[in-house]
């Protein structure tokens, strides 16, 4: 690794033990860590201040056991930090425009830190998460697309699950807070989808429907800059999301075409992290079915977790290119 100096900067919520696997592996190394979840912490004591003028930028962020020189961060580790959020007990408005501030701000200051390196930066983390996106990049880099179809008209979105031999399935566009009409938090998974089940409530949002790919295995590949990760997912249901205590999981080799465009797609919408999904069909066929760019990783076997941990821990420890 690199002699740089300074620490390493984690934005994460308290309870995250993904972060963990890591931040044992960097303690292990004796680099410096700075652990905050900016979107609370900053309302329970911690502070944050930038200062610029022509030619200069500098800052300091405190918490209640570390005071970090903004100047003085080689990596900024995005993982799971909490909503930009105005303190409780606000009036609405005045929160609104509160937690807007915090958003643009803080959250504007902690991406803008000079000679940092960022895993991932959380704009392209932002710019990453658009299905529309992942599909059209994930196409141009030579990945196997499923038909899709995103549309806000239920006669086109009937029309092409009729046409989809093998059936087609729904999925949300983003995983956005749901509850119930009791206040229940629901999940909303992905499930197959019948021409007749849809009805003109498609028109109040745009709906995603994808061909059903007549998959033999599921296959999660964890990238890390040019290191990747392999696990092939057996599961019983089409989202294996659903009943993870059901699948079993193995390494899996990954065919060089699609390591080739795993590295494309990563280098166009300039990620270091991915979590990568595919659907294998019995002929060998690998088709993309999604990219997070922050997704979960250690419910993996402990051989590919460790892995995963090392080289996150490597990219954190090196700093910047120079």
């Amino acid at each position: 690794m690199t002699d740089r100096h300074g620490a390493v900067l984690v934005l994460t919520n308290p309870y995250d033990a993904t972060a963990d696997v890591v931040l044992r592996v960097l303690a292990d190394r004796r680099v410096p860590v700075v652990r905050v979840d900016p979107g609370a912490d900053l309302h329970e004591g911690a502070s944050l201040t930038a200062r610029y003028s022509t030619g200069r930028r500098w800052g300091t962020l405190r918490t209640a056991s570390r005071e970090l020189d903004l100047s003085d961060v080689r990596s900024v580790w995005v993982r799971r930090p909490s909503p930009y959020d105005a303190p409780p007990g606000m009036a609405e408005h005045d929160a609104k425009f509160a937690g807007a501030q915090a958003f643009w701000g803080a959250g504007g200051i902690l991406a803008s830190l000079d000679g940092a390196h960022y895993v991932n930066h959380p704009w392209h983390i932002r710019n990453a998460e658009y299905k529309p996106a992942q599909l059209t990049v994930a196409s141009r880099c030579g990945l196997l697309v499923p038909g899709t179809v995103i549309t806000t008209d239920p006669q086109e979105a009937r029309e092409f699950c009729v046409r989809q031999p093998g059936g087609a399935v729904y999925k949300p566009l983003w995983d956005s807070r749901y509850r119930d009409s009791e206040g229940a938090a629901q999940q909303v998974w992905v499930r197959g989808v019948e021409a007749a089940e849809i009805t003109e409530a498609v028109a109040a949002c745009p709906h995603l429907f994808q061909a059903k790919v007549p998959k033999a295995f599921d296959v999660r590949v964890t990238a890390v800059a040019d290191r990747l990760f392999g696990v092939r997912i057996d599961s019983p249901d089409l989202d294996w999301r659903h009943r993870q205590d059901l699948m079993t999981c193995t390494p899996v080799e990954i065919p060089e075409p699609v390591a080739r465009s795993i590295a494309a797609y990563l280098g166009e919408l300039r990620l270091i992290y991915g979590a990568f999904d595919f659907a294998v069909t019995d002929d060998g066929s690998w088709y993309f079915l999604e990219c997070n760019a922050n997704g979960q990783w250690a419910w993996q076997p402990a051989e590919t977790t460790a892995g995963i941990a090392g080289a996150l821990a490597d990219q954190l420890e090196k700093g910047p290119d120079t």
